[in-house]
Formats: structure tokens, sequence, C-alpha cells
């Protein structure tokens, strides 16, 4: 490389790190060495570094909205055993992994027994959604309303509602498991009222609606609530027996010769 390669390579590096380009920094000497190669113009050259950076840029936006959305574990829906879970309505799911729905700010509840897959289910499609752009949000149910209380009592509820309300989806598992007391329920529906047409809300519960009144204590709450969910929504149903237990059932059954084999497969769909 002549001094005056050298030079302008210097040079560059340096423009390219004022301007916080670190990828195009990092790579502008392999992709011109290759571009060379190619015999590739200096457009093509410059369009080649823009398009690394702009993935390495986009690759950090997921990451960091991954982390934001504070999912407990991944699942990633192509991981999903539908045939595991045949009552699990599959080229919905599939619909639902374009995240149109987000985009008309409607709904998804996920109703079915413990151990069906509404989490995983849920989990997918809000990782999904991160990948897609989406500002999104986990909580278990019993965990935001505590969290709702605390800000309440501590005069940070306008801020915790402001934080929810920047969301495109709020994933909320796990309703029906711990009833909520009278205020926690209020507080629960505030979150999901102040949701409603104006972004999207993933539920997960083990609860018919019929029952939702031993969680959110009053027929009016109750009503409230469902009329704001189902308005615009897709109600997906997953079945009342557990994967978990059934594989249980079917390794003691089997015997250890297959344990190993099971055992990988019960992984692989976490339900």
């Amino acid at each position: 490389m002549s001094k005056a390669q050298t030079r302008s390579t210097v040079l560059l590096k340096h423009h390219l790190t004022a301007l916080k380009l670190p990828t195009m920094t990092a790579e502008c000497e392999k992709v011109a060495a290759r571009c060379a190669r190619e015999n590739v113009d200096h457009l093509g050259f410059l369009l080649q570094l823009c398009e690394l950076e702009l993935l390495e840029r986009e690759g950090r936006a997921a990451a960091r909205r991954l982390k934001a959305a504070k999912f407990p574990t991944a699942k990633e829906l192509g991981s999903f055993d539908f045939t595991a879970a045949p009552t699990v309505n599959k080229p919905m799911i599939l619909e639902l992994v374009r995240c149109e729905y987000i985009d008309r700010r409607e709904n998804v509840l996920l109703i079915g027994g413990s151990g069906t897959g509404k989490t995983f289910l849920a989990t997918g499609l809000g990782m999904e959604a991160c990948a897609r752009g989406k500002r999104v949000r986990f909580h278990r149910v019993t965990e935001l309303a505590t969290q709702l209380l605390e800000a309440r009592e501590e005069r940070q509820l306008a801020r915790l509602r402001g934080q929810l309300a920047k969301l495109d989806l709020l994933v909320l598992d796990e309703l029906g498991y711990v009833p909520a007391s009278q205020v926690g329920a209020e507080l629960l529906f505030d979150v999901i009222s102040r949701a409603y047409e104006r972004s999207s809300v993933i539920v997960t519960t083990n609860l018919p609606f019929e029952e939702w009144k031993e969680v959110l204590g009053s027929e009016r709450l109750t009503g409230a609530t469902l009329d704001r969910l189902t308005h615009r929504c897709t109600i997906l149903e997953t079945g009342r027996e557990s994967y978990r237990l059934r594989d249980a059932r079917r390794r003691r059954r089997d015997g250890p010769a297959v344990r190993a084999g099971s055992d990988i497969d019960a992984e692989r769909a976490e339900l």
C-alpha cells in the first residue's frame, strides 16, 4: 500500500469513527480489497459498507429490544412442537408471526390448561415482534399487579403508566393463577383500558371467560376488561392436557431405553 493510500485509509477511519460508524470503520479495508478484486466501482463499495453498518445496527437494536422485553426465557416459535399440541391453530400462529395484528392494535388471547404451550407461544410471538422493530414488555400478571400497587404507594404510578404506554405489545402471562386484590384488579384493568386501540396485548390464561371473575373480583370489572380485550382479538385455544404430564407418562411407559430421546424432545418443545 502506497503512502497516499495509507494516509487515505487512516483519514477514512478517523472520519468514520467521528461519525460513529463502527462497522464501516472496522470493515472498510476488507470491503475495499474485495471490491478491487471484483472490479466493483466506488458506489458499489459505499453501498456494501452502508449495508454492513445497517445490518449491524439493526442487530444491536433487536438485541436491545429483546433485553428490554425481559422475557424469562427465550422461546423461538420455530422450535414449537405443533404435533405435541394438536389443538393449537398453526396457520393462525404463522399469520400472527407477521405482526400485522400489532399494526392494527389488535389483541391475542391464549387460553388453555397448564403446560399446554401458552407461555411458549406468547414469548415466541413477543420475540418475533422485537425482531420486527416493535417495543415489547413481558409481565406475569401477578408481578405486574404488585409493581402497580408499589408504584401507587410510592406515587410513581404515572411514571409506570408512561412506560407501558410507549409499548407496541404488552404480554400478560398467567392471568388466573392467583386472584388479584380489588385495587390490584382495578390497576390491571386500567393498564388494559389504556392500551385499548393504542397498542396490542397478549394474554395467557388457564381460565375460561366465565371464570375471570375469580381473578378480577367483580362482574362489572370482568365485563369491562373482556370487552376491551376481545373487541378486536384473536383467540387461540391450546387445550387442557399438559404436554409435560403426557410426556412424563410416555417416558414411564417406554422405560429407560428411550428416556434420553424423549428428554431431548421435551427440552426442544419446552411447553
